[in-house]
């Protein structure tokens, strides 16, 4: 029987990319459909390339000048150089001309320089997706001019596989969550809001490096490969988290626990088909069963329904479960039946 621990939780994007411009241009193309699922590296959006491509056209050409003012200018070092050992030329000729080379070698510098960022502005021109995800609403269409440090992105991408989901446990909790932690990952279960159906399996990433004072509760993180997409982001859901296993436990359906003044009772079933009432104690309860820490031995036999009918010594005569002469009601609540 998994010892769990319960609480609610919101689904969280594993990341969210709000996808803007770099340059202004106008769009030419819209590379998505919204709702879809686009791959990192996929075309989002295509500016006008065309004053970009201008812009490093003239700084490869200024590269190429400058570099053939710099080759020649180091014919012309390499041929004052020997000249000034053979008295045909002047120190200053040579110092010159060195001086001339290294201006030059640094106007080549530059030209590279502006030759990459006119390549990298190009390069800007085409918007890719950063991350795997899906496409939300688009902001912008085909022709419109969009430029750096607007607030409405092109479109907003979310990450769903895998998804997070945080969710909070009471402060009293967190240590028994850290030590099961030391011991190895902890399985999630994602349950639907009517905590009935499991929508996804996953793991425990990390307990929140704080605790809120204002509620007494800790934020924890899970993380779940989604591959169904059962989980959406916003989305409030139950979650149950598994902190130990505990081997040869006795469970018994949860119909068969009954309050009473002193708690927690069940009716046990004796040899002679007659019943008695025994106070149990309930650690949790799971899918239909609960765990019996104390009162009950494996292999006895406990009523599942029909309780209202009985008291300490009553003779009984067991059915199947469903039989519709047994019902979970008294002769107050029959009428409204």
């Amino acid at each position: 029987m998994p010892i769990m621990l319960t609480g609610i939780g919101s689904v969280e994007p594993y990341n969210v990319v709000d996808v803007h411009t770099q340059v202004t241009g106008t769009i030419q193309q819209i590379g998505f459909v919204e709702g879809q699922s686009v791959h990192q590296g996929g075309l989002i959006a295509q500016l006008d390339p065309r004053p970009f491509q201008a812009t490093l056209q003239e700084a490869q050409a200024n590269l190429a000048r400058d570099e053939a003012h710099l080759a020649n200018a180091q014919v012309n070092l390499n041929r004052f150089t020997p000249l000034l050992k053979q008295g045909f030329a002047s120190a200053q000729q040579v110092t010159d001309q060195a001086s001339q080379v290294a201006q030059l070698q640094a106007t080549v510098t530059a030209d590279n320089a502006a030759v990459f960022n006119a390549q990298t502005q190009l390069s800007y021109t085409t918007i890719t997706s950063p991350i795997d995800g899906v496409t939300g609403i688009r902001h912008v269409d085909v022709g419109n001019i969009v430029q750096p440090g607007t607030t409405t992105p092109i479109v907003t991408i979310t990450q769903i596989q895998p998804i997070s989901v945080v969710f909070t446990l009471p402060q009293k909790d967190v240590p028994k969550v850290q030590a099961a932690m030391a011991k190895g990952t902890l399985q999630t279960l994602a349950y639907d809001q009517d905590d009935q159906s499991t929508l996804e399996q996953g793991n425990l990433l990390l307990v929140n490096n704080t605790i809120n004072q204002a509620s007494g509760t800790a934020q924890l993180k899970a993380t779940f490969p989604n591959a169904d997409q059962a989980l959406w982001p916003g989305e409030f859901v139950n979650v149950h988290l598994v902190v130990a296993e505990q081997h040869d436990a006795i469970t018994v359906p949860s119909s068969a626990v009954q309050q009473g003044q002193s708690g927690s009772f069940v009716f046990v079933v004796a040899s002679d088909s007659t019943v008695q009432s025994r106070t149990v104690t309930v650690s949790e309860t799971l899918n239909g069963r609960a765990l019996i820490d104390s009162g009950l031995k494996p292999g006895e036999v406990v009523v599942t329904a029909g309780q209202y009918r009985l008291n300490d010594g009553v003779r009984i005569a067991s059915v199947a479960a469903g039989d519709p002469r047994v019902q979970d009601s008294n002769e107050a609540s029959a009428g409204m039946l």
